[in-house]
C-alpha cells in the first residue's frame, strides 16, 4: 500500500538546475577555477554542498565550506533568477493531498536554502516532513536522507515512493528500500532506469497516481 511520496527538491520540485549551474560556474571562476559545462554535472547529481566544494577545490576547513557556500548563494541571489515549480508538480501535490497520501521532501541541499525556497514558492505547506543535507553525514547516493525521511514519517520504506531526477538519488532511494519514480527532463532516462527507477516520465503531467498506486501490493486503483 502506498503511504507516502518523498520528493527530491532540485530538478524535481523546483526548476533550479540551470540557475545553480550558472551560479556554481561563476563562483568557481571568481576563485580562478575554470570548469567545463560537463564538469558541472556533479551539482545536479544529489551531492551535498560540502562534497561539491571539495570536488572542485580539494580539502577545505569547515569555516571555508561555510564561507564559500554563502558566497555561492549570494551569487545565485544576485543573478535575480526567479525559481519556478516544475511543470505539473503543484497539481500532483494537490492530488496526493486529496488522496490522503503523505508528502515529504528529502534533499541534499542545506536547510536554510531548502526552507527558504519552499516558502518563496509558497509550497512549504504540502510537506509534512523535510529532511535536508544538514540532517545527514553523507549526500546521495548514500541512503541516509531517505532512511531518515521514512523514520520521521514513521512509515516502512517499502510503502514509500521517492521521486528523483538523478542517478545518485535513485540509488539512494532504492538502497533505503523505497520504490522510485524518475523525472527524465535531463535526458537521462536510460541511466535512471538502470539505477532502478520505474516509472520514468518527462514531467509530472505524465505521472499517473493510479499507476503509482498499482505498484504497491494491496492498493486498489482510485
Amino acid at each position: 500500500m502506498l503511504r507516502g511520496v518523498v520528493f527530491d527538491m532540485d530538478g524535481v520540485v523546483i526548476d533550479s538546475h540551470p540557475a545553480h549551474r550558472a551560479a556554481w560556474k561563476a563562483f568557481l571562476e571568481a576563485l580562478g577555477t575554470t570548469v567545463a559545462d560537463s564538469e558541472l554535472d556533479i551539482i545536479i547529481d544529489g551531492g551535498k554542498r560540502e562534497e561539491i566544494l571539495k570536488h572542485f577545490l580539494g580539502d577545505l576547513t569547515p569555516q571555508q565550506i561555510s564561507d564559500y557556500g554563502k558566497r555561492k548563494d549570494e551569487i545565485l541571489r544576485n543573478r535575480c533568477t526567479k525559481l519556478e515549480p516544475m511543470p505539473g508538480v503543484i497539481q500532483f501535490l494537490e492530488q496526493l493531498c486529496i488522496s490522503g497520501i503523505r508528502v515529504a521532501l528529502a534533499t541534499s541541499a542545506g536547510k536554510h536554502r531548502t526552507l527558504g525556497t519552499l516558502e518563496e514558492l509558497r509550497i512549504a505547506h504540502y510537506f509534512e516532513t523535510v529532511v535536508t543535507g544538514d540532517d545527514v553525514a553523507a549526500g546521495k547516493p548514500d541512503p541516509a536522507v531517505y532512511r531518515l525521511a521514512a523514520s520521521r514519517m514513521q512509515e516502512l520504506p517499502e510503502r514509500l515512493l521517492a521521486v528523483e531526477d538523478a542517478v545518485s538519488g535513485v540509488k539512494a532511494a532504492r538502497s533505503a528500500g523505497f520504490r522510485c519514480a524518475a523525472i527524465a527532463h535531463n535526458g537521462r532516462a536510460d541511466s535512471l532506469r538502470k539505477a532502478g527507477a520505474n516509472p520514468i516520465v518527462q514531467d509530472f503531467r505524465s505521472l499517473s497516481l493510479t499507476e503509482l498506486q498499482a505498484l504497491f501490493p494491496g492498493t486498489s486503483a482510485l
